[in-house]
């Protein structure tokens, strides 16, 4: 049986944020979230999440992840004190205990998969991952045979002048034998620099302890203030333009573009510099996004073309053409071959195939025919002070320039509506619509 305990009690006091430390953002999801996410394909029975600074906040992100069980610890007096916490709820429990840091977020679930082969086939009683970093400075030097048998931490403010030349460093993450380390928890002190009960003085009580060293440093890293959270926004950023570069997408400029793990591309797709993805976002093959778009939690079917444009909760079908300079806010959906040009704004609102909306158009809780032009400068006046209304207009209609269409309102098929127009009652098919007050010239006035 396994269980997992996450460390996530402190403060974060050198962030110097009102958000607790394990709360911060990362490539759209929390530190500590991702720490989850790394060892869900473990499967174990328990996961154990160790709060303090702000508990009930943590515990309310967290309240859609299903089978936590939280554990108070206050105050909080080092991270042996923290995994004290837990032998009461793991009481009789018989397995190894995965002891992760809530903000340690970029540990590859691989990586977990060998930490804790090396601990089964050893053995051992506990197995710790480290990692030898070129200024290892702040970090527990492990001491240990060629072997892989680790004789002692020592932490780095703790360390004399010879033990801080040893470059092997504690990455803060253990495989236990619950039951042994349960044995010797009680046995800890305050005994050190900081007068905290350090979950690495175990080590030296359990035998036989062993070490897996990590090959990429950068798993390790920790955050304890924003130049950390940047480095790692850095780092894992990297990692996922390098995977979906892997898979056939182009970047040509990749450095100046950021994504979400939640985004998803199909093959042959071109981003261009800074484009940004977030949430849950699907791009089809053959899109060609950017320069300069952010695209959020949408959908993009086959062929796409985005530019300078910002789409957030839409889903966009294929060939459609949008931009520059267009928005589409939640509930837009446009079927095939719709062109969405500069300075448009769609909402809430469904453009069936073949729909142009080339210039300075705003589309808001409107439903559109197929093949329907609407000229520049169109309006759909959808609110009164109080409630939203609906705008239906019929497939091969035509909309003039600088046209107000005030809902609720039924524009049938292949109306025409004249520029300038102001529209408050229901038009039929085949129509032409004028809604103009009349023109005054009076001479003589200039």
């Amino acid at each position: 049986m396994l269980a997992v305990a996450i460390l996530a009690a402190g403060k974060g006091t050198r962030m110097k944020s009102d958000l607790p430390k394990v709360l911060q953002p990362l490539a759209g999801s929390t530190l500590v979230e991702r720490v989850l996410s790394s060892c869900e394909h473990l499967q174990p029975q328990r996961r154990l999440l160790i709060v303090g600074h702000q508990a009930e906040r943590v515990e309310a992100c967290l309240a859609g992840h299903g089978g936590l069980e939280f554990v108070l610890q206050q105050p909080q007096n080092g991270t042996g004190h923290a995994v004290q916490q837990l032998l009461e709820p793991l009481a009789g429990f018989n397995g190894e205990l995965l002891v992760l840091n809530g903000d340690v977020p970029l540990l590859r679930p691989e990586t977990l998969v060998r930490l804790l082969q090396r601990h089964r086939e050893r053995r051992a009683a506990v197995t710790l991952l480290t990692a030898r970093l070129a200024d290892p400075s702040g970090y527990g030097r492990v001491f240990a045979n060629a072997d892989g048998e680790v004789s002692a931490i020592v932490e780095h403010r703790d360390c004399n002048e010879a033990q801080r030349c040893n470059d092997l460093t504690n990455a803060g993450i253990y495989c236990f034998d619950w039951r042994r380390l349960a044995e010797v928890l009680p046995r800890l002190t305050t005994d050190n620099d900081q007068g905290e009960l350090y979950l690495t003085d175990t080590v030296a009580m359990l035998q036989p302890a062993m070490h897996l060293e990590v090959q990429d440093a950068d798993e390790i890293n920790g955050i304890n203030d924003r130049l950390q959270l940047a480095q790692c926004e850095a780092v894992l950023q990297e990692r996922l333009r390098r995977h979906w570069m892997a898979e056939g997408v182009s970047f040509v400029d990749p450095a100046s573009c950021t994504l979400s793990e939640g985004t998803r591309f199909g093959r042959d797709v071109v981003v261009e510099p800074q484009c940004h993805f977030r949430g849950s976002s699907n791009i089809g093959d053959g899109c060609r996004i950017g320069p300069g778009c952010l695209i959020e939690n949408s959908s993009l079917a086959s062929g796409v073309e985005v530019l300078f444009s910002v789409l957030r909760d839409v889903r966009v079908a294929q060939d459609c053409s949008i931009g520059p300079y267009a928005q589409l806010r939640a509930g837009a959906e446009l079927e095939p071959h719709c062109r969405i040009g500069n300075f448009v704004e769609v909402k809430n609102s469904h453009l069936a195939s073949g729909v142009k909306a080339n210039h300075l158009s705003y589309l808001g809780d409107a439903d559109l025919g197929a093949g329907v032009n609407v000229g520049a400068g169109t309006i759909t006046a959808n609110y009164d002070g109080v409630n939203k209304h609906r705008t239906l207009i019929g497939a091969d209609s035509k909309t003039g320039a600088n046209s107000t269409l005030v809902a609720p309102i039924s524009v049938g098929e292949r109306v025409t509506i004249a520029a300038g127009s102001t529209l408050t009652k229901d038009v039929p098919d085949g129509a032409l619509a004028f809604g103009r007050a009349r023109q005054v010239v009076k001479e003589g006035r200039g």
